[in-house]
């Protein structure tokens, strides 16, 4: 069992501690198959910013793949191994609050995984608002989204009338389908979701 010293998700410590220590159970290991298929259906590629990164392998399958990716995240040290885990896009990966960044260019596209189940339910309100204040019309809000009870967290998962008060005031479900490789702390409870903005 490891010990901990951080016991708020709301500090950068707390994250760093756990990446320090290699206690990652949210990490896949890999890229998910449902960013694998949204990126092929995609005729184009998209501005894209990545909140919460961890370790950043996401980061590096879109920027391979053409489009014009940022990796965030506010823990010095899930930065520091992102940046070691992407290679030659090192230079994407930016210590940096979601509430304060300032992309420098438009966004077409925030990827979700694992970030708003990270944060304790009194943050959402402001992580949907946050993202409706990031997308201009037509912008997309996509990946996964991890439904149950769970009020000791993190993960902490969301009831879908929950998650649909957030974002129906400024977005669209267009997307919702099943998981096939989910990791354990999520399997049977994550969703591929893609939401447009209003």
């Amino acid at each position: 069992m490891v010990d901990f010293a951080s016991r708020d998700p709301l500090t950068p410590g707390f994250w760093d501690e756990r990446f320090e220590k290699a206690f990652t159970p949210w990490e896949r290991g890999g890229v998910p198959q449902g960013l694998r298929d949204f990126v092929g259906r995609m005729p184009q590629p998209l501005t894209t910013l990545i909140p919460g990164c961890g370790s950043g392998r996401e980061l590096a399958f879109l920027m391979d793949a053409g489009w014009d990716a940022t990796a965030i995240d506010f823990s010095p040290a899930a930065v520091q191994l992102a940046r070691q885990a992407v290679g030659q896009w090192a230079g994407r990966v930016v210590e940096a609050d979601f509430f304060a960044y300032a992309p420098p260019r438009a966004l077409d596209l925030i990827y979700e995984q694992a970030f708003l189940c990270a944060m304790p339910p009194s943050m959402w309100p402001r992580i949907a608002a946050r993202w409706a204040e990031l997308l201009p019309a037509g912008g997309l809000l996509a990946g996964f989204f991890f439904f149950g009870e769970s009020p000791k967290g993190p993960p902490f998962g969301i009831a879908r009338a929950a998650l649909e008060e957030l974002l129906l005031p400024h977005f669209e479900c267009i997307e919702d389908s099943e998981v096939v490789d989910s990791i354990p702390v999520f399997a049977g409870k994550e969703r591929w979701m893609t939401w447009r903005r209003r």
